[in-house]
This record gives C-alpha cells, structure tokens and sequence, in this order.
C-alpha cells in the first residue's frame, strides 16, 4: 500500500526515526564530549579536538582529574549541601503545591480563580527579576534562635522555592480531570477533604508526581545565581557554587569538565528512576490543555 506520492508507510517510519536519532545525536553529543573528556589529559582533549571523531572518543583514560577535584576541593561537603537541598525542596514542595492544585481544583471556595490567574502569571516571571527584593527581604527574617537573617543557611536555600507556581500548575491540570463523583461519594460516607486528597488522588498521580519531581530536582540542583547571592562559607555552598572554586584555583578544562560530569551524574539516575512516569504523564495528563 502507497500514498499518493507513491512511498510506502514504512518509509515515513524510517525516515522519521532517523530524524529522532539525528536530533538524540544532536543533544546527547556534549554530554559524551564532557564525560569522555574529563578522563583526558589537559593537551589531549586539545589535541584531539583537531579531529572530530577523536574528540568524542576516549582515546586517553586517567583519573587525575577526578583525584584533583577531590583533593583541591571539599566536593562530598558541597555535594552533601546540594543533595540536602534539593531534596528538602522538592520533599516540601511535593506537599504544599500538590495541596495547593488540590484545593483549586477539588474544592470550592471564593477567589479560587483569582488565585490560579495569579499562579499561571507568577510562572513566567524570571528569578533575576526579583531577586534582589527577596534578598533584602530573606536578609531582615527571624529565626526560631533569635538571629535576624537567613543569610548562609540551608533555610534560604530550601523555603523560598519549596512553593513553585509551574509545579503547581501541573498538579492542577491532573487534578482538574479526576471525575468529580469520586469526590462525591468520599463525601456522601463522611470522608473529609484532606483523606481524599490522601488516600484517593495521591495515588492517582504518580506520574505528575515523577514529573515535578524531575523538573523541580533539575532547577533546584542546577541553581547558580540565588545560592551565590545568599552563602558566604562553604559549609552551605551548592555544588554550582563549588566550581566556581577551580577557576579561582587553576583554570584547567580537564578538572572543570570532571567537576562537572560529577555534577550531573546525580541527575542523570534520577531521571532514569523517574522516566516511564515522566514520559506517562507528559504524554497524557501533565501538559494537557
């Protein structure tokens, strides 16, 4: 069977995984040159970027520049700081937006659009721009030991993100297209709000779940400009904060693409944890109009 042109569906299907491929080459082709680099020599990652090949090839293994970010810098410290971070934020955060979407989505109560209006607007508005209010702000906070600033602290890294209006919004557009009777006949046996939310669309969206989870890990661990702008020590500081040590140090591309293949290694497993409910939910409920 042909179409009008006279090529065979299967041609379409060829042809359109070898556009897949080339765009999976197009993307993934950094991410090889980093990792395969890190294991290079400083004049054989140049020397090899002579030819393109050689350049994605490992064609020198030593682990030099691994043991220099280890021993140059307190690395476990700065990867302790952005694990601990990140996961509180995103643990938080789980929480308060999924019972925020969960409210206004599942409940009635006055304003509600007013305040989902307000939520979709606060999504494209970029950190740089407020960034410096929310210092002033987070500088002159108290604290439950009497200190007025949160300054240099996990806390200031963790709280201000925890709520995060896209987040939000993806739980909301799960949430909005459970059937409502399920509500209903929890409410016709006595069962309270927060059980539903619990027991009945908890489980229900494991994969909006997994996804805000990966997006939220992904911004959360990769933050850059907030950490530098409220840490001062390195009992804090991020790991994104932490490179910034090697160009103080020695700039040398071998032990800053190490550092950075370190960096990313964490995210790497955790959307492979996470990515049958990722593809699920953005294939189904979690972008849908």
């Amino acid at each position: 069977m042909t179409d009008r042109l006279g090529f065979k569906p299967h041609f379409y299907r060829i042809a359109s995984h070898a556009v897949m491929i080339l765009f999976a080459l197009y993307f993934i082709f950094p991410l090889v040159f980093m990792i395969v680099s890190s294991f290079k020599s400083e004049q054989r990652i140049f020397s090899d970027l002579k030819t393109i090949v050689f350049a994605f090839l490992p064609t020198e293994f030593t682990f030099e520049n691994y043991a220099y970010v280890f021993h140059r810098v307190p690395f476990w410290r700065f990867f302790f700081n952005s694990v601990f971070v990140t996961a509180s934020t995103v643990i938080l955060g789980l929480f308060i937006n999924s019972m925020l979407a969960f409210s206004l989505a599942r409940l009635y109560w006055p304003v509600k659009k007013i305040v989902l209006s307000f939520i979709i607007a606060v999504a494209i508005v970029p950190l740089e721009t407020i960034a410096v209010p929310m210092l002033v702000l987070v500088n002159h906070l108290p604290w439950f030991d009497g200190s007025v600033s949160w300054l240099d602290t996990y806390r200031v890294q963790i709280f201000p993100f925890a709520a995060e209006a896209f987040s939000t919004f993806l739980f909301y557009q799960l949430f909005i297209g459970i059937p409502k009777e399920i509500d209903e006949s929890c409410y016709v046996d006595g069962v309270k709000p927060f059980r539903i939310y619990w027991n009945v669309t908890l489980p229900l969206s494991k994969p909006v779940f997994a996804t805000v989870t990966i997006l939220q890990s992904l911004a959360i661990w990769n933050s850059y400009l907030w950490p530098l702008m409220v840490t001062r020590t390195e009992s804090v500081r991020p790991l994104p904060i932490g490179i910034t040590a090697l160009y103080v140090l020695n700039m040398r591309w071998g032990h800053i693409l190490a550092f950075a293949s370190l960096i990313t290694f964490p995210m790497l497993i955790l959307f492979v944890l996470f990515q049958r409910w990722f593809v699920q939910s953005i294939a189904s409920a979690g972008l849908k109009g």
